[in-house]
């Protein structure tokens, strides 16, 4: 079956359109990626999802005419793949994330993906399976991350210990132990790491007065110096010292929480590199302390993907900050493409959901109460 999965992050970087060619059932499927694509926002519409994002609030009808407009850019995406394979039978679509709060004591979690499906399937006369995360967060859980399943029959190791990094707006990791652990599923785990790419992005927009976007291959951040005191402090936040099941966004470390950030590096006279070399260092931290309090297990190899791979010296960061048994690289080392991994993820959760029924949240990652089927279906008239 061709299904093409379509995500856009926290990063609102555009729309990666994957198409993978899935074979098999169930649990046991063979994964071929035949065409992947980023495709850009318009910039006044990038520009609006980053506002309500960061919490301006919207009418009903401006709220409808955003999520039909990204709905639109979805679509933009379909045809451009569908351009050179015409030939597809599901789409899964993750949609654009605007809100996301993770469960309180008495309260469900909530999250808001835009992009509806059913604009997509009525356009493309392609079934299409869109909220993915709706029934997660319905039994309880985070809603977030929902690709350690994946994670955990693609990229398991016989006798390896590895951790799979995403590193997009916000970071998350599945932890795969070896295979020849006795009940190995049962040890999966995962959780939201922290900040990924979203405050080394907002830094740059800041110094630059938005002329630039993002630090490229992380060459403006490897001219500075960290301070490890800073990175001691804002490693004090509450989210971090969370046990998982736990998942963060936006909401959290988003621009005012780079304003604080910036206000404490006042007191250490920085000079602007190495205030961003800080920030990009502080999304390092925030990943390998995370595995040191919530990991037993001696990591052998941390694997790599979403934009953040790309980024140089945030990867040699990781690697410093971790012992010299443990090697850092990217899943495209290991026959998975980094840049289109969620996008790829997403497909085969559509797949699961349309073809084979196979519930594609891990419980013990998420945190809810059972296992459960993912995302809506849209069928076209």
């Amino acid at each position: 079956m061709y299904c093409l999965g379509l995500m856009s992050g926290t990063s609102v970087d555009g729309i990666d359109a994957a198409l993978v060619k899935i074979t098999g059932k169930e649990l046991d499927v063979k994964l071929e990626l035949l065409w992947g694509i980023n495709h850009h926002y318009p910039e006044k519409l990038r520009q609006k999802i980053l506002e309500v994002a960061g919490g301006k609030p919207l009418s009903m009808e401006e709220w409808s005419q955003l999520d039909e407009e990204i709905a639109f850019s979805f679509f933009e995406a379909v045809e451009i793949i569908r351009g050179k394979y015409p030939n597809i039978d599901l789409i899964a679509s993750h949609g654009q994330t605007v809100y996301h709060r993770p469960p309180l004591k008495k309260k469900l979690g909530y999250t808001m993906q835009l992009g509806r499906g059913e604009i997509i399937t009525n356009l493309t006369g392609i079934p299409t399976i869109n909220n993915f995360r709706g029934a997660d967060i319905a039994a309880g859980g985070q809603g977030a991350p929902l690709v350690s399943k994946i994670d955990a029959y693609v990229l398991s190791h016989p006798h390896y210990y590895r951790c799979v990094q995403n590193i997009g707006g916000i970071g998350n990791v599945t932890y795969l132990p070896a295979k020849k652990e006795e009940k190995w599923e049962n040890k999966i785990l995962g959780w939201d790491t922290g900040p990924g790419n979203v405050l080394i992005d907002l830094t740059v927009q800041k110094l630059t007065k938005g002329q630039k976007t993002y630090d490229n291959n992380g060459e403006w951040a490897a001219q500075g110096t960290s301070n490890q005191p800073l990175i001691e402090k804002w490693l004090k936040e509450d989210f971090f010292q969370q046990k998982p099941p736990k998942s963060t966004g936006r909401e959290l470390f988003g621009q005012d929480y780079l304003e604080k950030c910036w206000q404490d590096a006042q007191t250490y006279d920085l000079s602007e590199t190495d205030f961003l070399a800080t920030i990009t260092d502080l999304t390092a931290a925030s990943i390998v302390d995370s595995y040191q309090k919530c990991l037993k297990q001696p990591i052998d190899e941390i694997l790599l993907c979403g934009g953040g791979s790309h980024n140089l010296y945030l990867r040699k960061r990781i690697q410093d900050r971790c012992p010299k048994t443990t090697i850092v690289k990217t899943t495209d080392e290991v026959g998975m493409n980094s840049d289109f991994k969620e996008a790829i993820a997403f497909a085969v959760l559509g797949y699961w959901r349309y073809i084979t029924h196979t519930p594609g949240n891990l419980p013990q990652v998420t945190g809810a109460k059972q296992a459960v089927l993912l995302g809506e279906i849209h069928l076209p008239l």
